[in-house]
């Protein structure tokens, strides 16, 4: 026996694009931002709660376990249990699947599940050669032995490298992840044009979704120590055009690469909840769902790839569930690259791809562009990655509840070769 799993309410806060210095928010500070006025919304004590879950990637050495932070900062208890979970883009996903199935087999009743990330906090981090030179000088005894190792100094270890940089590169196939969407964009032949246009349409459906107010219930202010108020989104350039995303030079592959700073995801802070509740938390508390969380499932396949996952994750929910592509009326696909994107819907729509790899009878079908990404994503607002997939899935619910829709599914690709995805319908 499984019981019905429902999301009965989130929040997030801005996504503040990184300014190459660490921003004012730490991954923590984040979390709770957002998570204060999410609680205090809540007809419950918030230590009605049984658990809080995490996603987050680059943790930073004074939040080992941020979920735990997160709980005591929040107020929640030193007898609440948190732990934080770890699957590169994923993690926020990660989080709400774990509830789901805590929730679902009964051994929980409501979970605040939530993904955190200040990638401008990512770490500076010395070289080999460097931190071998420090541990020679720190083992050297005595004068000879100091002066000998000292020798051994080069300028070029004063010189750091960016964490960040490093981890975006996959350590298997030693492409990083730009790299993955150039393949993808070879593969199913996404040209510049096509990246651009998808970015350009990104931006304008963000500001579209700002200025029409249907962000304003999920994206609460927040306020650094210096009284600052962070109120939306910052990545977004409402003006952005085709004249303007034509200027930049391919950022992985020059000259003749598809990918470039204005067609991928931005680097960005941010944070996400949603509290997942049993059918029984609903009718105790008087909540109101905003959707029902049907099904998940991951996936993975060649890290070079990655960026296919979404459509190797989302086919077997739709599969199960008995679904054809137009009875599903939204799509969330996490923006990391436009190439990426359009590559998904492309291999949807390619007979030979759905038969060889997804065992299809034929070809699933293409995404209407006016069911994917409704209000933008990652290229416009940012992939703080540790939240990034909380936050498809919250807004895939607000939503399909705005619109009037039944049912959707959030989908993401995910460093190392991994994907994720969600379904949900309203309640």
């Amino acid at each position: 026996m499984t019981r019905p799993v429902y999301l009965v309410d989130g929040a997030r806060t801005p996504f503040r694009k990184a300014q190459g210095k660490p921003g004012a928010f730490t991954p923590v500070d984040l979390a709770v931002q957002c998570g204060r006025p999410l609680l205090a919304r809540q007809p419950f004590h918030s230590r009605a709660l049984d658990l809080v879950i995490l996603g987050c990637v680059n943790v930073i050495q004074d939040e080992m376990n941020p979920a735990r932070v997160a709980a005591l900062r929040l107020g929640l208890g030193a007898e609440m249990v948190a732990f934080t979970v770890q699957i590169n883009c994923g993690s926020g996903m990660q989080s709400i699947d774990t509830a789901y199935r805590y929730v679902k087999d009964g051994s929980h009743d409501m979970i605040l599940a939530g993904g955190a990330e200040a990638l401008s906090h990512a770490p500076l981090v010395l070289r080999q050669s460097a931190v071998e030179w420090f541990g020679d000088m720190a083992q050297a005894k005595g004068p000879a032995a100091q002066a000998k190792a000292m020798a051994g100094l080069r300028p070029e270890f004063f010189k750091p490298v960016v964490g960040l940089e490093r981890g975006l590169t996959d350590p298997i196939t030693t492409l990083n992840m730009g790299q993955t969407a150039e393949v993808l964009a070879h593969r199913f032949g996404i040209d510049r044009k096509a990246a651009d246009t998808y970015a350009m349409q990104s931006h304008r459906r963000l500001a579209r979704a700002q200025k029409e107010g249907w962000l304003d219930e999920e994206v609460m202010p927040a306020f650094d120590e210096d009284g600052t108020v962070h109120d939306h989104d910052d990545g977004v350039r409402p003006d952005s055009d085709m004249a303007g995303l034509a200027k930049p030079k391919p950022a992985f592959e020059r000259p003749y690469g598809k990918v470039t700073a204005g067609n991928a995801s931005q680097i960005t802070d941010g944070a996400s909840w949603v509290i997942v509740a049993s059918e029984a938390a609903v009718e105790r508390h008087g909540l109101k769902p905003l959707a029902r969380i049907v099904d998940s499932e991951w996936a993975a396949l060649d890290p070079a790839v990655m960026g296919l996952a979404p459509v190797l994750a989302a086919t077997p929910i739709a599969q199960r569930q008995k679904l054809a592509l137009d009875d599903l009326d939204l799509w969330e696909i996490n923006e990391a690259f436009a190439a990426q994107v359009l590559a998904c819907v492309a291999a949807w729509d390619d007979e030979a791809f759905c038969r060889e790899v997804l065992g299809l009878d034929g070809a699933f079908g293409r995404i209407d562009r006016d069911r994917l990404n409704i209000d933008g994503g990652a290229i416009s607002m940012g992939h703080p990655v540790g939240a990034s997939g909380n936050r498809i899935v919250l807004h895939l619910a607000n939503a399909l509840k705005r619109q009037g829709k039944t049912r959707g599914i959030a989908t993401e690709c995910i460093g190392g070769g991994l994907g994720g995805a969600m379904m949900l319908e309203v309640a």
